[in-house]
């Protein structure tokens, strides 16, 4: 307990800090949009999908952009597409996709500015990149229950100028711990395996986070209540993952995260306490598959960023088009997917990293 409260105290952990509220307001906005919006379409999976292939997918994109031209304010430029698209959605209909397709792009570059500030700032650390992704849960979900509310959409737009001191200050924190290599101590991986094979065996494992995070039966999950546990133990999972692996090793949390979890997975179905510690044990590998990019790409922090949100959407892909309802094929399906999540991890992570 110690170590954890001297990490959090960490004055590299204050930039974490600033995007973890910025992440939980980003997210707030884009599901109090959704809400509103799905509750007057007919078609309803068709916004939710296109809103996560433009928000996951083009961050790699940007993040390469963004990597080679650093002064380009990327946080700033999110936070105008994301307030402008909240703004257009609440119009008429014509101009909704218009909206969805700002609001999406402004949660990418939002992303990205989160994620190359707390790579470059943390020294190889992934604690606080870890606050900042976990702040993403929590957003989801209040997000959702605001939407459900008569708040209106100017509130909430208000809600989204107030990250702009939080984007500033962020700039101007990650400016004064300045260096020429700021990735230089990413050094998680196994250097008798090729690059790209480690970059396809880290996404691989965000596939199936991202499957298994959302797609997962969860038949206890009826009330208000119930969701926001849910989402606040993926949170705390994200948060949890970086700063034990700064403590005991990356290593050794993915093998012990990803096998623990299985049990509670396999059990936890009925059961709210044994399925949510399986998915906080699952969610603690989000920032060791992101050290693990960024360990190959230490001059692209950005590129490495996206490729991560690249994997997720695809782990999300299935949930829209299928769910799976038979239990032992469920429990078969998380079986295989976990056996596979370990074997990369094994093999990928450096041996120095038990």
């Amino acid at each position: 307990m110690k170590k954890v409260t001297e990490i959090l105290k960490n004055p590299k952990m204050e930039i974490g800090y600033l995007y973890f509220y910025i992440h939980l307001i980003t997210e707030i906005v884009c599901f109090f949009t959704l809400s509103r919006v799905i509750g007057d379409m007919l078609i309803l999976w068709i916004i939710p999908f296109l809103y996560d292939a433009l928000a996951f997918v083009p961050q790699s994109l940007i993040g390469y952009i963004s990597d080679k031209f650093p002064k380009l304010k990327i946080g700033l430029i999110g936070n105008i597409l994301l307030t402008l698209g909240l703004i257009l959605t609440s119009t008429n209909i014509v101009t909704i996709y218009i909206g969805i397709t700002l609001l999406s792009l402004g949660n990418a570059f939002i992303h990205i500015a989160g994620g190359i500030d707390t790579l470059k700032i943390s020294n190889g650390s992934l604690s606080p990149s870890a606050i900042f992704v976990s702040g993403g849960s929590f957003g989801v979900i209040l997000g959702k229950i605001i939407g459900k509310t008569k708040i209106t959409f100017w509130l909430i737009a208000l809600l989204s100028l107030t990250t702009i001191p939080f984007i500033l200050l962020s700039s101007i924190l990650k400016e004064e711990n300045n260096v020429k290599e700021p990735c230089k101590n990413f050094n998680y991986t196994n250097d008798k395996i090729k690059p790209a094979i480690i970059i396809i065996g880290a996404v691989i494992i965000v596939i199936i986070r991202g499957y298994m995070g959302y797609g997962l039966p969860v038949s206890w999950n009826k009330t208000l209540f119930q969701s926001v546990l849910l989402y606040f133990t993926m949170g705390l999972g994200k948060a949890l993952g970086g700063i034990l692996s700064d403590i005991y090793g990356m290593k050794k949390i993915a093998t012990i995260s990803i096998i623990a979890s299985l049990p509670f997975l396999l059990i936890g179905n009925n059961l709210m306490i044994i399925s949510l510690t399986g998915v906080m044990l699952f969610s603690m590998t989000m920032s060791i598959t992101l050290g693990i990019i960024v360990s190959v790409l230490k001059k692209t922090p950005g590129l490495a960023f996206g490729l991560t949100t690249i994997g997720l959407f695809l782990g999300t892909v299935p949930i829209f088009f299928f769910k799976i309802t038979n239990t032992l094929l469920n429990n078969t399906i998380i079986i295989i997917l976990s056996i596979i999540c370990i074997l990369i991890a094994r093999k990928i992570i450096k041996e120095g990293e038990t």
